[in-house]
């Protein structure tokens, strides 16, 4: 009944929404003096200008005023400019309520025991995402206008595909040439290959050799037809993103990609900093959660709130994702927390604009404040990366995204009956 009750109580949310996600068309706007975050080499710039059209910036600095003619205006007042953030690994649109089994579209469940199990890397998550989600206001009212889509299997090394998502309430959501594979390994991926990390790297090479082989394959495959297409593709250079912390199973991990002829990413890595030189040598990005200290379990016996700082000193690129998708939009905390513990506060809006949209495949059109890029731009009230700082505009591809969700709602139906109750 209690879900129930909570599923009811999101249909209001996701009614009022239909008008909320497509708020206003693209416009032709000049932001004005504004503390520009670029995320870029051009780093920081005071008192500048910003002219979008169509979409996309077309102008920044002196240029940008000289193009506003018939533009609305907004005046910054230094405020500060940052890219759209990006909101992690997370199941936004993929996931309502946890407890409502049919709200939940992240996770391939076939109850497969370790020696029977049919893998389905062919699996593609996107095609369950909603953008009408009451979880997408949430947390782009945030300043995050983007997410990756991560899948999961119970009973899997190989959870599928995702892709990276813009959060405006479009349909068509998917960011071209991010789709990615998801691999979980360490101790996980050993629960679902029979008891032994050596067993994973069994089931990964027998899946490869099956997605290799010119003819069919007899009893016992692994793989469907459609999977081993698939697979196959990411063999040739794909990116692969594999679930792992503890620091020999991240070098494993990366020797095996680099046999297979896959792109890895990491994703935990808790441990990463102690292999931080070899991450760096062999050009693989680490996506972590930098609030990570207490090892929760013996993969994550080195966590340390230093990790981040570590592994960009040597090198390596970061960035950030708490892997919890309701509270995606506290991105910003966990590159606040960063800064704290040694990280470069340029380095931490990178790990949460520029490095994760290069990583993704969309470097070209998403993460930075530059000419040519998609328009997603947030401009905070003070410093981003503080979480005393709220957005006070959002735009996602040049439209500007109505300041309100579920809970700023609730927020203002209460406070205002409080309010009445003070006044009596």
């Amino acid at each position: 009944m209690k879900s129930l009750h909570l599923a009811i109580l999101a249909v209001g949310a996701l009614i009022s929404q239909s008008a909320a996600a497509q708020s206003g068309a693209a416009q032709e706007f000049f932001i004005r003096g504004a503390t520009v975050h670029t995320a870029s080499a051009k780093g920081t710039l005071k008192n500048t200008d910003v002219l979008v059209r169509g979409g996309v910036i077309v102008a920044i600095g002196e240029a940008a005023g000289a193009g506003a003619a018939g533009a609305t205006v907004i005046d910054a007042k230094g405020k500060q400019l940052t890219p759209g953030l990006f909101g992690g690994l997370t199941s936004v649109g993929l996931e309502e309520i946890a407890e409502e089994p049919q709200t939940i579209d992240s996770t391939l469940n076939q109850k497969s025991p370790a020696w029977d199990q049919q893998w389905r890397p062919e699996l593609d998550v996107t095609l369950a995402f909603n953008p009408r989600s009451f979880v997408v206001p949430v947390t782009r009212v945030e300043g995050v206008t983007w997410t990756v889509l991560a899948p999961s299997a119970a009973d899997s090394i190989i959870g599928g595909q995702g892709s990276a998502v813009t959060l405006d309430g479009r349909f068509d959501a998917a960011l071209p040439g991010s789709r990615s594979l998801f691999v979980q390994m360490g101790s996980a991926g050993a629960r679902a290959a029979g008891g032994t990390r050596a067993a994973e790297y069994m089931l990964l090479d027998q899946a490869i050799h099956e997605a290799r082989a010119a003819g069919p394959i007899g009893p016992g495959a692994l793989l469907h037809a459609a999977g081993r297409e698939v697979l196959n593709r990411y063999l040739m250079g794909g990116r692969v993103v594999f679930e792992v912390d503890r620091a020999s199973d991240i070098r494993e991990v990366v020797a095996f990609a680099q046999r297979s002829g896959i792109r890895p990413v990491i994703l935990g890595g808790d441990e990463a900093w102690l292999v931080a030189k070899d991450l760096a040598k062999a050009n693989v990005p680490v996506i972590l959660n930098p609030l990570n200290d207490l090892p929760a379990d013996f993969d994550r016996l080195g966590s340390s709130l230093e990790n981040a700082a570590r592994l960009q000193r040597a090198g390596v690129r970061i960035v950030f994702s708490s892997g919890d998708t309701p509270q995606a939009r506290l991105v910003r905390q966990l590159a606040g927390n960063a800064v704290a513990h040694g990280l470069p506060w340029d380095a931490a809006l990178a790990a949460i604009t520029s490095t994760p949209a290069d990583i993704f495949g969309v470097g070209a059109t998403h993460g930075r404040i530059a000419v040519g890029q998609s328009a997603d731009l947030v401009l905070w009230s003070g410093d981003p990366l503080e979480v005393s700082t709220l957005a006070d505009q959002v735009w996602i591809a040049g439209r500007s995204i109505e300041m309100k969700s579920r809970q700023t709602e609730l927020r203002d139906r209460y406070v205002e009956k409080v309010k009445a109750h003070q006044a009596r």
